[in-house]
Parts: structure tokens; C-alpha cells; sequence
């Protein structure tokens, strides 16, 4: 795909945007399935083994996976595995449990179409499903503990300071 395919590809989904706002708002949602016995969490949403690629709301197939459905799995994946090791720490026998996280994009800020719209998600939502035979006030302490030691939702809650560079084997300016 070279820039004109891709302004192509976007321009229908940019001027639909700008018409609608509502239209590029899109809730990406990632599930995954607690082992207590193995302290694991499958995800349930994902497509392994694929390249990851545009979400179709920026001009992608769907084929792909998308890199904000694969944060969104990340946090799953962590919560859930942490759920397991807390409850096996605090004898907790959970039946079955579900993790489910979900994230609001508007994708006018992705695509450059509005400066106000937010690049990035907005809006990030953890729900666990928990069935056990445990107290509701022991099952709240689970989620608590769950919450302060998962290493993505930490990481989402209070971002780590980034850098970026750029390591290229383009050749200087020649200025001139």
C-alpha cells in the first residue's frame, strides 16, 4: 500500500467522521477465561498469529488484530492471572471467572479528523465475573488485592514515564 491508497482507504471513514462524530466512536472489548488451578487466563477475543493492523473504524480489513484490542487483552490477561494467584493466596475456590475489559476510541483522533477528539482510548472499563461459594465481602477484598498488584491496570492507572527515540539508517540532511 503506498500514501494515495491509503488517504483513498481513509477518505470515505474521514469525511463519514466529520459528518457524524458518533460514527467514529467505538468501544473495543477483549474477554478471558480464569484457570485457577493453572493461575492462567485464555482470551477469548483475540487472533493469534496475526499481523496487527488498522481497525476497520481507521480503514483496516478486520483480519488483522488490532493494537487496541490487543492492550485491551493485555489488561484482561494480567487482571486475570492475578485474580487466580490472589484467590489461590487467600483460599478463595473460584467456580468460574471472567474478566472483561472494555475501552471507548473515538477514531476522528486517530485519523487527524478533529484536534478535541482524543487519540488513544478515553474511557477503559474492567468487569470481573466471579462465581464462587466465597462471601461477598471476601470475593471484594479478591478484586481490591486483584486491582493493586495487576501490573497493566497499574501501568494504565499511572503511566510509566516513556521515551522515545529514533534509531534509523537514513542518511543526514545535506543541507544545502
Amino acid at each position: 500500500m503506498n500514501a494515495d491508497e491509503l488517504r483513498q482507504l481513509q477518505a470515505p471513514l474521514k469525511a463519514r467522521y466529520k459528518q457524524d462524530p458518533s460514527a467514529a466512536r467505538v468501544t473495543l472489548r477483549a474477554v478471558g477465561r480464569v484457570a485457577q488451578s493453572t493461575l492462567t487466563c485464555a482470551i477469548e477475543s483475540g487472533k493469534p498469529g496475526l499481523p496487527v493492523g488498522l481497525h476497520p473504524a481507521a480503514g483496516g480489513d478486520g483480519l488483522a488484530a488490532c493494537s487496541g484490542d490487543l492492550l485491551l487483552e493485555a489488561l484482561v490477561g494480567c487482571a486475570g492471572v492475578t485474580l487466580a494467584a490472589v484467590a489461590t493466596a487467600m483460599a478463595i475456590e473460584l467456580k468460574t471467572a471472567r474478566v472483561i475489559a472494555e475501552g471507548d476510541l473515538d477514531f476522528r483522533g486517530t485519523l487527524g479528523v478533529s484536534r478535541e477528539a482524543p487519540v488513544g482510548f478515553s474511557v477503559l472499563r474492567l468487569r470481573f465475573e466471579l462465581e464462587s461459594d466465597t462471601p461477598a465481602d471476601k470475593l471484594h477484598k479478591l478484586v481490591e488485592l486483584s486491582e493493586r498488584y495487576c501490573v497493566v491496570l497499574k501501568t494504565l492507572a499511572e503511566p510509566a514515564q516513556i521515551s522515545v527515540h529514533l534509531h534509523s539508517s537514513a542518511q543526514p540532511d545535506q543541507g544545502g
